[in-house]
């Protein structure tokens, strides 16, 4: 009677794991300069920039500004006539209440920036999030949960690992993702290497800033080439 074969199991050592790690590494490197490198290649600005906000986000916060001084202002000006709790609490501005409402004015309109510029921000990324093609709910979850423990830290996250925007093919004019590398419609390269290194090079570049290949007498990039006639017919020769 045979008897049954016992497995193994082998775990990995820790060189394996080192190996895993560094992969890991080279890949999330790898994959952040694509990004830096791609995301050069857009010409924005900090006015372009701010145009994606919701206008009827900054309506409301101008909206909310103007409402929270209507009565801010009343309550403070009935709460001195009265001698009750009123802004600033010092006996000498009961003779002043316009200067004391100017005050009061300026407290409110500063807690009124600050909010509001919390609020554009989270426009900002929502709407910077959707035309990007990443998920705008989830990212505008993250810069809401970081920001009271941290501050703008969840925003300048988003900002360092944000997509490229989307941008036309150079030649079908297409409008494709920043994650294709080839165009859908007329399959050009959108992402061309060095022949030599095969680093990711841009269109206008002579040399390759890696290896210094010469760039000028490279094939251009668009769809695959088609095979010669001769070929072809060689090919379809019997043999």
């Amino acid at each position: 009677m045979a008897r049954p074969k016992l497995k193994i199991w082998k775990s990995s050592g820790p060189h394996n794991n080192e190996e895993e790690r560094e992969t890991m590494s080279d890949s999330f490197n790898e994959r952040m300069r694509l990004i830096r490198f791609r995301r050069k290649r857009e010409r924005t600005r900090f006015r372009d920039e701010l145009r994606i906000i919701p206008r009827w986000l900054i309506q409301t916060c101008v909206a909310l500004w103007l409402v929270a001084l209507a009565i801010g202002v009343s309550v403070n000006v009935y709460n001195m006539q009265h001698n009750e709790n009123y802004f600033p609490p010092v006996p000498e501005w009961l003779s002043h209440q316009v200067a004391a409402c100017m005050a009061l004015a300026g407290v409110i309109t500063g807690a009124a920036i600050f909010v509001a510029a919390f609020l554009l921000m989270l426009g900002y990324v929502y709407k910077d999030a959707q035309r990007r093609g990443m998920h705008p709910v989830l990212w505008t979850l993250l810069v809401l949960i970081l920001s009271p423990a941290y501050g703008i830290i969840g925003l300048i996250i988003y900002l360092l690992v944000r997509e490229p925007l989307p941008f036309p093919c150079p030649q079908c004019s297409t409008t494709v993702s920043a994650r294709y590398n080839f165009c859908p419609n007329c399959k050009y390269n959108l992402h061309p290497s060095c022949p030599q290194c095969r680093r990711e090079i841009s269109d206008t570049d002579k040399f390759c800033s890696q290896c210094g290949t010469d760039l000028t007498h490279a094939p251009n990039p668009s769809s695959d080439p088609s095979p010669s006639p001769g070929l072809g017919e060689a090919a379809r020769e019997p043999l």
